[in-house]
């Protein structure tokens, strides 16, 4: 679904997230069909074999707290792209790229909340973590959006380390990497204790806690569905989760006891404070959200069955009411243009629905009954008053849960009355507000009728324009699909707390696997119990501190606030910045040969000298089979001396190039064709690509002539060439194993259906190296073009019929440089046209007239015309025959790339686009595509991903053709090649050309290398 959201908004608009909300709703289907049978203790599994050699598998598992969670996380997710089809503009941008976030980081939470496999839950974990950046820095053009991203995936990618970090611990000490086993059976250890610090670190980055908590306000940047989902129910749920799911293993274990503790009363107290202050109603519900994850991680890792019990109760209560406040905070924003609940007065009376649905949603958030805050909250104080642990700490922590929930109390109903309520004051200002309008209006029409203008009564009212007070006169009524999100989300609320015993049947049996405590209850009233009597005094104060609302802010502005998290964090980063960039101005010289010759002598210094020193080193070596390989290794180091001790950057390229040929040379006396043909090939095109590049370099690689230089590289050159030759010898030797080369003939006839080793090797046994090889080369070319073209990269393709004609005398591209010839060719066409003959000129290729006449070959555009089409039916060849016969997809792109580059050549940039009128993104993307898709079929026959699948096909007249898969996948790598020499040469060919002949005009402006090109005419 997520794959196919662009092409559902392109189609649809925004009411494709109504089809996109089909895949989080199947996930809660999915979840519900399973309700009994998870009740009765049925837990489906589902493993995969990924990558049996190393271990991996592809482990599901449904218990009841996957069960819980995956229900929260289809269900919400749902209602959340719901909202969507209604929350965003019909002429939003970037709905296509929202939509498929979302939905991926639906199914990446679906895969996290069931996972049964460590390192597989660390994947959808990171995940997550991705999709969440992507979510969160939507509005990429607010600078507070892409600060807020990239805070969000600093902190929690550290935290995922961490994690990963615990979770390896983990596997190594307990020999197995099932989740399910080493909760069954947990290791223990001193190694084990620091597994349980990283994977409470990685939970604490994800769900918010302190100090690590800063990151979450920040994120209320982002749309107010991802506020709903992310902050509600999904992301932050997941560090809850982890924390939920290791409890029943190490919550009786002292570190896990101190972390949960510290970190939950602290986060849950810190939050609340916070959320006194804010005025954002999003920032509000942010700072909520802060403390009500510290409560949850508090209760779900106590380690006591009633505490797991209230934490799993308030889990699914959290996502209710927390997602719907958000959903009505959306709602709010979008009738009145804005969330300051200062500016807000009247929104109730105007969206009854919608405070219907903050009310409830509040109520519960703030524990008032019947709802199912109420039953959770009711549930933790009953488990806190009869803790297992120290009276001491039962204390502390009740204590801490009872002055949260104050503060709980009071910012909830801060909420609801920021946000609904009719305030007089407000009202007041409204009217005066309303008053300036009408005096502004005289005003203007007496400053037209020459008259005095009156005084302005909105300057006495207070308020900037940006702070003016909203006339509930103009709030207008919002779509039933903004609303009834949030509505049936607190409804839901109030329902699942009207059958308390029915929640407690389905989140006991994952209680009771906690270690220690009796089993706790959820009940919608237990008489008069101490539980009762907090609660009570919790509404009591909380009211209060509302009511004193204005002295509390008051006194929280007076008090010293410390170090706050979000600022330390910046200045944290500023730090890092400052290091960074002096040990980068140390050892980041800004000098390719330095980091090149340093790499090579920490290889000479490090490996090379072991070697020496302690390498097993064969007992006799053959120098040489035969004569000719002694002077092709003569030219490879004559070429290399003299290249080491050039100063000229185009005789360093050339003499690199023959030490490239003799290579080739070397390859083909060794037996091996394939080799020797690509190496050919890779040469030649290096050696044109190099020249293209070399344009725009100084001719000499330093103005001064350094000649100590020139002999400390030929001695560095001379050092590596020994190293490496030593490697080629002792590195056989040391071989424990026979190597798996020596099956590579067998199974490329068996399983690849060629006799062309290299070639099937490339696409079959070797399939997932080629894939990523292929992979890095579409990236280096994307990378090359975003820096060399200065004008925006598009589809335009540069075609004869497009160029535009200067007028000038001399016409042609590079028209502007002298013309020695050009008497000659005037005087030709005179003599002719007096002996009364029309002068013939012949065209040998397609955009030939584009180049200016001293910048054409007659011979050299003859040669290309009668060269080309024969190289590209030779690279034809080439293709088909290389699974069985010297070739191949990457030798035939290769043929092809230079039968391009030799049109480019001959007639510019414009020939470049009559030969290949295509642009090499297209190429690039439908090879990589095609090899990938070519790749699956093995799968969908039942074989590994990549495995070749040979398929007989009988047509008349011709017979039984006999095909291979992987032929297709050589086809994708010959797409991919021809894109890349293709994409080199519009960009460090065609478009360094444009650039070079616009900056050599006299008259060229600083924008004119931007300007379309300008050609004359000519007679065709």
């Amino acid at each position: 679904m997520a794959l196919g959201a662009p092409a559902l908004v392109s189609v649809l608009g925004r009411k494709a997230f109504l089809v996109m909300a089909l895949a989080p709703a199947s996930a809660a289907v999915y979840a519900l069909s399973w309700t009994t049978r998870v009740m009765e203790g049925v837990h489906p599994t589902e493993v995969t074999q990924w990558v049996p050699g190393l271990g991996l598998e592809l482990a599901f598992r449904m218990d009841t707290l996957s069960w819980l969670m995956l229900l929260l996380v289809g269900g919400v997710g749902a209602l959340v792209l719901v909202y969507c089809s209604a929350y965003f503009s019909p002429t939003a941008s970037g709905l296509g790229r929202f939509g498929a976030v979302l939905t991926a980081f639906a199914g990446a939470m679906v895969g996290l909340v069931t996972s049964d496999d460590m390192l597989l839950l660390f994947i959808f974990w990171e995940l997550t973590t991705v999709f969440s950046y992507l979510l969160i820095g939507h509005y990429a053009d607010r600078k507070a959006s892409r600060r807020a991203a990239m805070q969000a995936i600093v902190v929690t990618t550290a935290g995922g380390l961490a994690m990963l970090v615990g979770v390896v611990i983990l596997g190594v000490q307990g020999g197995t990497f099932r989740l399910s086993e080493i909760i069954a059976d947990p290791p223990t250890g001193g190694a084990v204790t620091a597994a349980i610090v990283c994977l409470l670190a990685g939970a604490a980055s994800k769900a918010a806690l302190i100090p690590l908590h800063f990151w979450l306000p920040a994120a209320m940047a982002a749309p107010t569905p991802v506020s709903a989902y992310l902050h509600a129910a999904a992301m932050v749920k997941a560090g809850v989760y982890l924390v939920a799911r290791f409890a029943p293993a190490y919550s009786d274990t002292t570190v896990w006891r101190t972390i949960v503790i510290v970190l939950g009363v602290g986060t849950l107290l810190v939050g609340g404070y916070r959320a006194l202050r804010q005025h954002d109603l999003k920032l509000v519900l942010a700072f909520g959200t802060v403390s009500q994850l510290g409560l949850i991680v508090l209760l779900v890792g106590l380690g006591t069955r009633s505490a797991a019990l209230a934490g799993l109760a308030m889990i699914g209560a959290h996502a209710m009411f927390k997602a719907s406040l958000f959903l009505v905070v959306g709602v709010v924003d979008a009738a009145t243009g804005t969330r300051d609940l200062r500016r807000l007065t009247g929104v109730g009376r105007a969206l009854p629905l919608t405070a219907l649905a903050g009310g409830l949603a509040t109520a519960s958030m703030i524990g008032l009954p019947p709802l199912a805050g109420y039953v959770a909250k009711e549930a933790a104080l009953e488990s806190l008053l009869h803790g297992e642990g120290p009276a001491w700490v039962n204390t502390v922590v009740l204590v801490g849960v009872v002055v949260g929930s104050m503060f709980t109390v009071a910012y909830g109903v801060r909420f609801f009355w920021g946000a609904f309520a009719t305030k007089q004051h407000v009202a007041a200002a409204v009217a005066r507000a309303n008053e300036h309008v009408r005096v502004d209006a005289v005003t203007k029409d007496a400053a037209a009728q020459g008259s005095a203008a009156p005084s302005a009564p909105a300057q006495r009212a207070g308020f900037l324009p940006d702070d003016a007070p909203i006339d509930p006169a103009r709030i207008h009524r919002q779509p039933a699909l903004l609303v009834w999100p949030a509505l049936v989300l607190a409804l839901l609320g109030l329902a699942t707390a009207l059958v308390p015993h029915f929640g407690e049947d389905l989140l006991a049996p994952y209680a009771d696997t906690y270690p220690v405590g009796e089993p706790g209850h959820l009940v919608l009233w237990a008489g008069f119990t101490p539980a009762l009597g907090l609660t009570v005094l919790i509404l009591g104060v909380g009211a209060v501190l509302f009511w004193q609302r204005n002295a509390v802010e008051r006194f929280q502005a007076s008090l010293w606030t410390g170090p706050e998290a979000d600022r330390t964090y910046r200045r944290i980063m500023r730090r890092l910045d400052e290091v960074a960039a002096d040990v980068t101005a140390v050892t980041q010289r800004g000098s390719l040969p330095f980091y090149l010759g340093a790499i090579l002598v920490v290889l000479v210094a490090g490996p090379g000298l072991l070697m020496f020193i302690g390498g097993q080193w064969p007992e006799q070596v053959k120098a040489w089979d035969r004569p000719a390989q002694v002077a092709a290794v003569a030219a490879i180091c004559v070429a290399s001396i003299l290249a080491a001790r050039s100063r000229r950057r185009l005789k360093a390229v050339i003499l690199v190039g023959i030490a490239g040929y003799g290579n080739a040379m070397l390859f083909l006396l060794h037996g091996a064709p394939d080799l020797a043909l690509t190496q050919v090939l890779v040469e030649t095109i290096t050696l044109v690509v190099m020249v293209l590049v070399l344009r725009r370099l100084p001719p000499y690689f330093s103005n001064r002539p350094l000649v100590a230089s020139r002999w400390v590289r030929l001695g560095l050159g001379v050092a590596v060439g020994v190293v490496m030759m030593g490697f080629a010898l002792t590195v056989p030797l040391a071989r424990v194993a026979s190597p798996i080369s020596l099956d590579f003939p067998a199974e490329a006839y068996i399983h690849g259906y060629g006799k062309n080793i290299v070639n099937v090797t490339l696409v079959d046994i070797r399939a997932w190296d080629t894939m990523g090889e292929i992979s890095v080369l579409l990236v280096a070319a994307t990378g090359v073009a975003s820096l060399v073209f200065l004008r925006t990269r598009s589809g335009e393709i540069l075609r004869e019929r497009n160029a535009t004609s200067s007028g000038g005398a001399t016409p042609g591209i590079w028209a502007n440089e002298e013309d020695p010839g050009a008497a000659l060719r005037r005087r030709g066409v005179e003599q002719a046209t007096e002996a009364g003959k029309q002068p013939r000129m012949l065209v040998w290729l397609s955009a030939g007239r584009t180049l200016a006449p001293q910048r054409r070959s007659v011979i050299f555009e003859v040669v290309t015309r009668v060269l080309f089409h024969s190289m590209i039916v030779f690279a034809i060849f080439l293709l088909f025959s290389g699974h069985n016969a010297p070739g191949g997809g990457f030798a035939a792109g290769l043929v092809v790339g230079i039968a391009l580059i030799v049109r480019y050549l001959a007639g510019g940039r414009y020939e470049l686009g009559e030969a290949a009128p295509v642009h090499p993104g297209l190429l690039l993307g439908t090879g990589l595509f095609l090899s990938v898709g070519v790749g699956l079929i093995g799968l969908f026959m039942g074989k590994s991903v990549l495995l070749s699948t040979a398929i007989d096909i009988s047509l008349p007249l011709i017979g039984t053709v006999h095909l291979v898969t992987s032929l297709f996948f050589d086809v994708g790598v010959f797409l991919v090649v021809v894109g890349l020499v293709l994409d080199i040469l519009r960009t460090l060919g065609a478009e360094i050309d444009r650039q070079a002949e616009a900056s050599a005009r006299e008259d060229a402006g600083p924008m004119e290398a931007m300007e379309p090109d300008q050609i004359g005419g000519g007679r065709r």
